[in-house]
């Protein structure tokens, strides 16, 4: 399980929802901005399901703010023992199997639930429509249902339910160009409010020093200035939110990283020095799971957008870029 890969139970009847008298957009907005802040400033605990096409994985969350500061466990229950535990912007890995640890730092970066929310709504309405859906029950609890559709082919539709007493987000849901489910994360159990148990925050893996693999991936932030790239053609609405360079763990080969997003969607583009030791990658289009990928071949380097967009938005990224002239 990638450190950052816990994104988005599918939709039935979107277009029924079209028909639901929809409240007004501010409204639908105070929403949102309501559920990206107390999702990220409350305390809770529960499980939740990922879903996205055949897979379908269940995962144990803890979660508390603390003097500021994100505290933070999440245990996979399906599959091979995973967990990750982050504190602040350090993220651990934790994989017994292989006995690997994965250290990583990010500004940021959170999982499900906060993830999936705008931490903020300023030029949202550019580039989506938000309204009211019908109430629901999520987990045993009352939520309100915001849809996000958006206004051009350069990204996916989106729904949330958020808890209507206390603001937390209780599920999201991807859906496709036609209105298909690609994705989607729901709580089937959770706790919201009062203590969390402090064992509950805290790895439950036997790590050990030398019998453990350390990978330290975390990174170094970056400004375009300092990369040898420029991008020809632009995302509307699509920003950088980051920069950062790392080594590879597999040959120590510098990889630059970086990461657009619109306050809702979120694009990753990895360029990465060919290995001439190593067969010549392949390029085009792929998907990994629900998660589109793009790969080209640029100045004896590796181009590979991906991210939780449509395809044609990562090959205009892509093939976009340019090497910068000197």
């Amino acid at each position: 399980m990638m450190v950052r890969r816990w994104v988005l139970v599918g939709l039935v009847g979107l277009s029924g929802l079209a028909n639901a008298a929809a409240d007004t957009v501010p409204d639908a907005l105070q929403w949102l901005q309501r559920g990206a802040s107390s999702t990220r400033k409350l305390s809770y605990s529960g499980v939740f399901v990922y879903q996205g096409g055949d897979r379908s994985e269940a995962s144990r969350i803890a979660h508390v703010m603390e003097n500021g500061r994100e505290l933070e466990r999440i245990e996979a229950l399906d599959g091979s023992p995973r967990e990750v535990v982050r504190e602040g912007d350090e993220i651990k890995c934790y994989i017994p199997d292989q006995r690997l640890l994965v250290l990583e730092r990010s500004k940021g970066q959170r999982s499900f639930p906060a993830a999936l929310l705008p931490e903020g709504i300023v030029g949202l309405t550019d580039y989506y429509s938000v309204r009211r859906g019908p109430p629901g029950r999520i987990a045993g609890f009352d939520a309100q249902s915001i849809v996000v559709e958006p206004k051009d082919e350069l990204r996916y539709r989106r729904q949330f339910w958020i808890e209507t007493q206390s603001g937390l987000m209780l599920k999201a849901s991807l859906l496709d160009e036609q209105g298909n489910p690609r994705e989607s994360f729901a709580f089937t159990e959770v706790h919201i409010g009062g203590p969390v148990p402090r064992d509950s925050l805290k790895a439950h893996a036997k790590f050990q020093n030398g019998e453990w693999r350390v990978h330290d991936i975390r990174s170094r932030e970056m400004s375009m200035e300092d990369s040898n790239w420029t991008f020809r053609a632009q995302l509307p609405g699509f920003v950088k939110i980051s920069g950062m360079k790392r080594q590879s763990p597999r040959d120590g080969h510098s990889i630059t990283h970086l990461v657009f997003s619109d306050g809702l969607a979120a694009v990753s583009l990895f360029i990465e020095p060919l290995d001439n030791a190593r067969p010549k990658p392949e390029t085009g289009a792929f998907a990994m799971g629900t998660v589109n990928v793009y790969k080209r071949l640029l100045a004896d380097h590796l181009l590979m957008a991906m991210g939780d967009v449509p395809l044609a938005t990562l090959v205009k990224l892509a093939d976009g870029v340019e090497v910068r002239r000197k």
